[in-house]
C-alpha cells in the first residue's frame, strides 16, 4: 500500500516542517506501508517554497514541492497537488498543524473496514478563529441545499480517499475547483471519524471573508442550478405579490376609499423593491454566464511555475 499526503501552503514557513515531521514519525509505525507528500505553495509570499525545497532535497523519495505562478485557492492547490499523486489511499492535510496527522490511521482504517471511499475527520471541538467557524457553518448549510450533502455528514479539509475518487476530481479541469462538491458528485459512500482539533501553531487562517464568499461562489456557481431556480421562484412570488397589490389597489380606490390618495410612497416602495429583486437576479444570471464563458476560454486552474522534481533532471 502506498498513501499520498497532499499539503496546500500559504503562509506556512514556520510550520509546514513540523507538519510534515510528524508526517514521517506516523507513517513510521507502520513501516510496511509506504508514503510520499506533496506539498503545494500557492504562492505564498513568506520563504514556504524555500522550506519545501530544503526538506526535499533531504528526502527526495518521499517528498515533493509544487509552487504556483500566482495565488489560486486552497481548492487549486489541491487539485495541483493530486495530479502529482500516486498513492491508493490519498489524504488532504493542513499546513498550520491544527489537522492531527497522528490519527490518520484511524481514518484508513475505517475505509478500509468498512469499505468506504471516502472518510471525513470530524471535529466535536473546533480551534478556528469565530470567522471561519461561521464559514465553515455557511458551507455546511449550503453543501447540504445545494449539493444534496447528508445533514450528519461533516466535510472538513482533512480526509481520505481512494484513489478512483481522486481520478474523478481531476476529471474537473475547469477554473473555480471546489473539492467538496467534486467529493460528493463522485461518491456517497462516505463516513466520518472524529478526531482531536488542534489550537493554531502560528500566525492566522488564510480564509478572509472575501476569500470565503469566493469558495461559496464557487460552490453556488459549479455545482447545482438550484440558485437559478431559486431566482425563478423569487421573480414568480414578487409578480404574485404586484399582481395583488395592483388589485387591492383598484378595489380599494372603486369600492372601499373612493377619495383616498393615490400613494406615491407605497409604489415607490414596490418599484424599488421590485427593482431591486430583478437586479440581484440579473447579477446571479451574470455570474453563471461569466463563469461559465471564463471556463470556455480555457483559463487555467492552476498554473505550476516550478516544482522539486525538475531539480533532478539533468
Amino acid at each position: 500500500m502506498k498513501i499520498s499526503f497532499v499539503i496546500p501552503c500559504y503562509r506556512s514557513s514556520r510550520t509546514i516542517a513540523s507538519v510534515v515531521d510528524e508526517v514521517k514519525v506516523t507513517m513510521a509505525r507502520r513501516p510496511n506501508v509506504d508514503y510520499e507528500v506533496v506539498m503545494v505553495s500557492d504562492h505564498s509570499p513568506d520563504d514556504v517554497y524555500r522550506v519545501i525545497t530544503a526538506m526535499c532535497e533531504k528526502d527526495p523519495a518521499h517528498l515533493m514541492g509544487v509552487e504556483l505562478a500566482r495565488n489560486f485557492g486552497q481548492h487549486a492547490a489541491l487539485m495541483a497537488g493530486y495530479a502529482r499523486t500516486s498513492g491508493e489511499y490519498v489524504v488532504s492535510i493542513d499546513d498550520d498543524g491544527q489537522t492531527p496527522v497522528s490519527e490518520v490511521w484511524s481514518l484508513v482504517d475505517r475505509l478500509e473496514s468498512d469499505g468506504l471511499d471516502v472518510v471525513y475527520a470530524s471535529y466535536p471541538e473546533k480551534q478556528h478563529s469565530p470567522l471561519r467557524n461561521i464559514g465553515s457553518q455557511v458551507n455546511d448549510i449550503m453543501a447540504c441545499w445545494l449539493l444534496n450533502k447528508p445533514r450528519s455528514l461533516k466535510v472538513t479539509s482533512y480526509f481520505v480517499a481512494r484513489r478512483f475518487v481522486i481520478n474523478e476530481i481531476l476529471r474537473y479541469t475547469y477554473a473555480y475547483p471546489y473539492v467538496i462538491g467534486l467529493v460528493l458528485r463522485a461518491t456517497c459512500s462516505i463516513a466520518n471519524v472524529p478526531v482531536t482539533h488542534r489550537a493554531r501553531q502560528d500566525g492566522a487562517s488564510g480564509y478572509t471573508l472575501r476569500r470565503l464568499i469566493s469558495l461559496w461562489m464557487n460552490g453556488f456557481t459549479s455545482f447545482s442550478v438550484k440558485p437559478l431556480r431559486m431566482a425563478s421562484f423569487i421573480g414568480l412570488m414578487c409578480s404574485c405579490f404586484g399582481f395583488l397589490f395592483g388589485l387591492w389597489t383598484i378595489i380599494n380606490k372603486l369600492v372601499i376609499h373612493p377619495d383616498a390618495p393615490i400613494g406615491y410612497s407605497s409604489m415607490m416602495s414596490v418599484v424599488l423593491f421590485v427593482g431591486g429583486v430583478i437586479m440581484m437576479m440579473l447579477g446571479l444570471i451574470g455570474e453563471y454566464l461569466g463563469r461559465l464563458y471564463i471556463c470556455q476560454n480555457n483559463s487555467p486552474q492552476y498554473v505550476v511555475s516550478r516544482e522539486t522534481k525538475d531539480m533532478k533532471e539533468p
